[in-house]
């Protein structure tokens, strides 16, 4: 007898099998939608699929009258730009300090209390703090990002690099190496794959940040026009905006997953 645990699909079955939940709550929502809209014409909660089609085609293709540009890719531009200095910035902090935490004692007994504090202030209680300190303009949404994700990326990859097996530190010191060298040549090779996975882990919570931030002050983004359309219940540019939201999210995590694969094989190939 076949256990059900011993069973794996095909290649095939699996897109078929990732599909069927979308599907599914597709078809979910048209049902609901058709139902609000029979009872009540006017409804705004559930606009149905089409009336959010013609909406996206209309800020996607149509330019906007007041700026000339096309709405929807404007606000993408501008909240991928704000989020990509933010995660750029922050991978760079990680990879200085997470290295020099997990490989120096005298670096770890100094930094390690005071990120292990700062990870766990809520970004979010200190966003009015960071609109008087920096201004309304892009580098307080940047330093939100970089605030709520630094510190959670500087502990893991201190954490993963003070996890490195204790023999090949000893033996690159006996080789000769450096400190420097033991940092670059052999912790930092070990150490990226985990920095990717927690890039990863981060994107959503980044995304947060960003909207949030959008959300309050900035005349330009998607969090900024989900907010701006809010008061008039327009579900039919809500929900394509939050759609798209999560696509790209999605779409960055696989080329992260991607980019691990092709620069660092063996560390999948482990795991395997």
């Amino acid at each position: 007898m076949r256990r059900l645990m011993n069973v794996t699909p095909n290649r095939g079955g699996r897109w078929l099998l990732a599909l069927l939940p979308f599907a599914l709550i597709a078809m979910l929502y048209a049902m609901a939608s058709a139902q609000r809209l029979a009872v009540n014409a006017e409804d705004k909660v559930l606009p149905s699929l089409s009336s959010m089609v013609q909406t996206l085609h209309r800020t996607a293709l149509e330019e906007d009258r007041r700026t000339g540009e096309r709405i929807f890719w404007a606000d993408t531009k501008v909240s991928l730009k704000r989020l990509g200095q933010g995660l750029a910035i922050s991978i760079a902090i990680a990879l200085v300090l997470g290295l020099a935490i997990g490989l120096l004692p005298m670096m770890s007994a100094t930094f390690s209390p005071l990120m292990a504090v700062i990870s766990m202030v809520p970004p979010m209680a200190i966003l009015p703090i960071l609109f008087i300190a920096f201004g309304l303009d892009e580098l307080s949404k940047v330093m939100l990002i970089i605030i709520g994700v630094a510190p959670c990326l500087i502990r893991d990859l201190a954490l993963k690099v003070s996890q490195l097996p204790k023999e090949q530190l000893v033996k690159a010191q006996t080789l000769g190496a450096s400190t420097w060298q033991v940092m670059l040549r052999v912790a930092l090779p070990q150490a990226m794959p985990r920095l990717i996975e927690s890039t990863r882990l981060m994107l959503g919570p980044a995304f947060l940040f960003l909207i949030s931030a959008e959300a309050i002050s900035a005349d330009a983004g998607l969090g900024y026009r989900i907010f701006l359309v809010r008061r008039y219940l327009s579900m039919d540019l809500i929900l394509p905006y939050v759609a798209w939201i999560t696509l790209l999210a999605y779409v960055a995590d696989t080329l992260l997953v991607q980019c691990s694969r092709r620069l660092f094989p063996w560390a999948h190939e482990v795991r395997a």
